[in-house]
C-alpha cells in the first residue's frame, strides 16, 4: 500500500532538528524554508523527561499573536505515521491546528493549547447568551473583554458581534463581512442552540442535527483561516427543561442541546479546532437561569470565571 500525500507541518522550534526528526520518524524528513506571519515566539518550560530526552532542550518556543511580526521556520513533510510520532512528541500545552503562511501556503502549526492565552484580537459571534442578554453587565463576553483589555490596553481588543435570536446558518451567512475592518486572530463562535430547539407549530419536523453543524461550522473554519483567525466553538450552557414552556414559539429540550454539545465537540476533535465547554458551570443549578435559557448576573459571571480559569 502506498504511503498517504505529506502533510505540511510548519515547525519554527525542535522538529526541525535531524537528530530529533532521526528519533521521532526513523529518517529526516523533507523540509523548505517557511515563515509565518502576526505571531513571535516566547519560551515554554518542558518537563517530560522523553521530551526532553529527544530534543535535548528543556525550553521549548511556543507561538503568540503580535501584527507585524513573523516567525521564520520550515514546513516539513510527513507521512500520516509521521504526523502521529509528531504529535505524540509535542507536550500537553501544545494543540496542532491550521495556519496560513506568508506564502499563501495551508499548513498545520503547534500552537498554545489554550486558544485565549495567545489572543489579542477576539470578535465573538453568536446569539443572545454570547450577547449578554439578561445581564445588564453584558454577560460572559463582557467580562472577558474586560479582563482580555486589561492585559494589554493598547494591544487588546474584543469586539462582541452576537445578535439575539441567531442561528448557526445565520452567524455562517453573516461572519465573513463583519471580519475585515476588526483585524482578528481568533474567532469564537457561540451558537447553535437556537438551530436546535423544537418548534411548536411543527414538533415533528425533522432536524439534520450533526450534518447541520458540519455544513456551517466548516464554513465558519474557512472564513478564519481566510482571515488568519484561530476558531474557537463554545459550546451550550446548560438549560433547566423544566421553565423553558414556549418562548417565543420554540420550546428548549436538554436532549436537544446534549445532542448539540455533542456534535459541536465531536466536529472540532475532528477538524483540529478548539472546543471550549461551557455545559458544568451551571449544570444542576437553576437559580443561575433566568428563564431556563438564559443565564443570570451570577451565571454569566460563573461561565466567566469558568473560561477565565482555563488561561491561566
Amino acid at each position: 500500500m502506498s504511503e498517504s500525500r505529506p502533510h505540511a507541518l510548519f515547525s519554527f522550534g525542535t522538529l526541525r532538528d535531524e537528530q530529533v526528526q532521526t528519533t521521532l520518524f526513523g529518517r529526516a524528513v523533507p523540509m523548505s524554508p517557511a515563515s509565518l506571519a502576526g505571531h513571535s515566539l516566547r519560551p515554554l518550560q518542558i518537563t517530560d523527561p522523553a521530551v526532553i530526552a529527544a530534543s535535548g532542550l528543556d525550553v521549548h518556543p511556543v507561538l503568540e499573536r503580535e501584527r507585524g511580526s513573523a516567525v521564520e521556520g520550515a514546513v516539513l513533510h510527513l507521512t500520516d505515521r509521521e504526523l502521529a510520532a509528531a504529535d505524540a512528541y509535542e507536550v500537553d500545552d501544545y494543540a496542532r491546528r491550521r495556519v496560513v503562511l506568508t506564502s499563501g501556503e495551508s499548513a498545520w502549526a503547534y500552537l498554545d493549547a489554550d486558544p485565549l492565552r495567545p489572543a489579542r484580537r477576539i470578535v465573538v459571534v453568536g446569539d443572545s447568551i454570547a450577547y449578554g442578554r439578561c445581564d445588564p453587565r453584558g454577560g460572559w463576553t463582557s467580562r472577558l473583554a474586560a479582563d482580555h483589555i486589561a492585559g494589554n490596553e493598547a494591544a487588546h481588543r474584543v469586539f462582541n458581534l452576537a445578535v439575539p435570536g441567531s442561528l448557526l446558518s445565520d452567524v455562517s451567512e453573516q461572519t465573513p463581512a463583519l471580519l475585515a475592518p476588526r483585524l482578528p486572530d481568533t474567532l469564537l463562535v457561540a451558537a447553535g442552540v437556537n438551530d436546535c430547539a423544537v418548534r411548536l407549530d411543527a414538533p415533528d419536523a425533522p432536524y439534520d442535527g450533526p450534518a447541520h453543524i458540519a455544513r456551517h461550522l466548516g464554513s465558519l473554519a474557512a472564513t478564519a483561516l481566510s482571515h488568519h483567525a484561530r476558531l474557537v466553538v463554545v459550546g451550550p450552557t446548560w438549560i433547566d427543561e423544566s421553565r423553558t414552556g414556549d418562548y417565543e414559539g420554540l420550546r428548549f429540550t436538554e436532549a436537544r442541546v446534549l445532542a448539540l454539545r455533542t456534535s459541536l465537540r465531536d466536529w472540532c476533535d475532528a477538524h483540529h479546532v478548539d472546543f471550549l465547554d461551557l455545559w458544568e458551570p451551571l449544570r444542576g443549578r437553576p437559580e443561575l437561569l433566568v428563564d431556563g435559557v438564559h443565564p443570570t448576573a451570577e451565571g454569566h459571571e460563573a461561565l466567566y470565571r469558568h473560561l477565565s480559569v482555563r488561561s491561566r
